[in-house]
C-alpha cells in the first residue's frame, strides 16, 4: 500500500476493563504515537469520549486490540467482551471499526520503553495501543495483508 493510497489518521485502542490506551497515528498511515488514557465510565460517556477525539484527529476508522490465545487454546471470555464492545462502539460511531490481534502488546510498550531509557507508566495502555496501531501499519504496509472486514455494528437489543 503506498502513502498516497492511505485513507487517513486510524485511532487506537487498547480494551481494558478499567481504562482504554488510546493512540493516533498519522495521516500516510506510517507511524503510530500514544495519545491518551481514558478512564472508563459508561458505555455511553465512552463512546462520546472516543467519537469526539475521531473528529478532532479527523479519524476514518479505528483499531481495537483483541486479545487472541495462541492456538490450540479458545478464545477468553475477554475476547469475547471484546468482541461485543467493538460491535457496540461500531454501532455508536460514523467510521469503520477493526479488530486486530493484540497479544502481548503491553510487553512490547513495556520493552519498548524500557529500551528507549524513559520510566514505564503505571498505566500504560496508550502506549499498548501505539503498539497495536503500529502493528496493523506495518502488516498492511510491509505484509500487504489486506485491510481485514469491519466490525459489524451490534444491533439494536444488543447496545
Amino acid at each position: 500500500m503506498s502513502e498516497r493510497s492511505f485513507p487517513g489518521r486510524l485511532l487506537g485502542i487498547d480494551h481494558g476493563l478499567k481504562t482504554l490506551g488510546l493512540a493516533v497515528c498519522d495521516p500516510t498511515g506510517l507511524i503510530a504515537r500514544p495519545l491518551r488514557i481514558l478512564r472508563r465510565t459508561s458505555r455511553q460517556a465512552d463512546f462520546a469520549q472516543i467519537a469526539a477525539l475521531i473528529a478532532e484527529h479527523g479519524a476514518v476508522g479505528v483499531i481495537v486490540g483483541l486479545p487472541v490465545p495462541p492456538p490450540p487454546f479458545a478464545d477468553s471470555p475477554q475476547t469475547e467482551r471484546v468482541r461485543r464492545w467493538a460491535a457496540r462502539l461500531a454501532a455508536a460511531i460514523d467510521v469503520p471499526v477493526y479488530l486486530w490481534n493484540e497479544r502481548y502488546s503491553t510487553d512490547e510498550a513495556i520493552e519498548l520503553l524500557t529500551e528507549a531509557g524513559r520510566p514505564v507508566p503505571r498505566r500504560e495502555d496508550a502506549v499498548a495501543a501505539a503498539v497495536i496501531l503500529q502493528s496493523f501499519l506495518d502488516a498492511l504496509r510491509d505484509e500487504g495483508i489486506p485491510w481485514p472486514e469491519p466490525v459489524a455494528p451490534a444491533a439494536e437489543d444488543e447496545r
